[in-house]
């Protein structure tokens, strides 16, 4: 892709004056490019990368495309690229841009890094001093409200084979809490949660799918609002821990997004202006820590 702009220069070949083979630059500046590819040579794509200055103040940040390329228009001086890429070990690199020209590092080999290590088989459980369960909804179409449910539990049993393993989490939907007590109460009431007849969500998961290096989707059974929808966590794992006491942690973060109506949330209130109160979707953010059971 790069040829339409840049004709047949190499990685570092360079154009002179105000344009790039075609490509119109701004005064004082030069064009960062660079290739990413695997230890087999295959393309990177969506890796993420960050240049910054020699102060390390960030100048432009992105990920790369379907082809794995780096293409950023930067002031021309001394840089530092890193990149970055799940199942990769992190790239950190220099790199001098000059005026009017094309610079970079040409291809940025990847390595592929050692994945930590899996729990032992057999049953843990979700620790709650050291886990939550957060959400994130939009109110008035700009704002965000966050919040966290406080009581919960949750039990996991880990197999010989990860992706045979399962999970079961129960969370009290009272527990509710975004710092404010009016709204909370209104959450809790029959135009949201409806905690006197639904005390309690669920999710019970038997399908763990390995998705590369960390990452793994969790998918399962989530009753909410008396209300059964399959919902998939996307989950990165950070591997084992010892605790103060010198016991076996392991821990996750994991995120999903819910739409209200699926599960028949469905009050709202318009402003004056047609805006939305509450917006249609929640966002799901978890950091959960697994200790062996008893």
């Amino acid at each position: 892709m790069f040829g339409r702009w840049f004709g047949n220069k190499g990685a570092t070949g360079a154009a002179h004056g105000s344009a790039v083979a075609g490509l119109a630059l701004p005064d004082s500046a030069g064009v960062l490019s660079c290739r990413v590819l695997d230890p087999v040579g295959e393309a990177v794509r969506r890796a993420e990368f960050g240049v910054t200055d020699s102060s390390g103040r960030k100048i432009v940040a992105g990920e790369t495309d379907p082809y794995g390329n780096v293409l950023a228009t930067v002031p021309a001086g001394e840089y530092r690229l890193a990149v970055t890429a799940e199942g990769f070990t992190p790239f950190h690199g220099s790199v001098s841009v000059a005026e009017g020209e094309r610079s970079g590092p040409g291809h940025v080999t990847l390595q592929a890094s050692v994945p930590p290590q899996l729990p032992d088989p057999g049953e843990w459980e979700i620790e709650p001093m050291h886990s939550q369960i957060g959400f994130t909804a939009r109110h008035i179409g700009m704002a965000r409200i966050h919040g966290r449910f406080n009581t919960f539990a949750g039990a996991v049993r880990i197999a010989d084979r990860m992706e045979n393993s399962a999970m079961h989490v129960i969370i009290d939907a009272a527990s509710i809490d975004t710092n404010v007590q009016m709204r909370d109460d209104h959450l809790r009431s029959g135009d949201f949660l409806d905690v006197g007849r639904y005390p309690t969500l669920e999710f019970y998961s038997d399908r763990f799918v390995h998705r590369g290096g960390t990452r793994w989707g969790v998918s399962g059974a989530l009753t909410l609002h008396g209300v059964s929808r399959t919902v998939t966590l996307d989950t990165h794992y950070l591997g084992l821990g010892s605790g103060l006491e010198g016991e076996t942690r392991a821990a996750c973060r994991a995120t999903t997004e819910l739409h209200r109506e699926d599960f028949t949330l469905t009050w709202q209130t318009m402003l004056a202006r047609g805006i939305a109160v509450v917006g249609p979707s929640i966002s799901i953010d978890m950091d959960i820590q697994i200790v062996p059971k008893g």
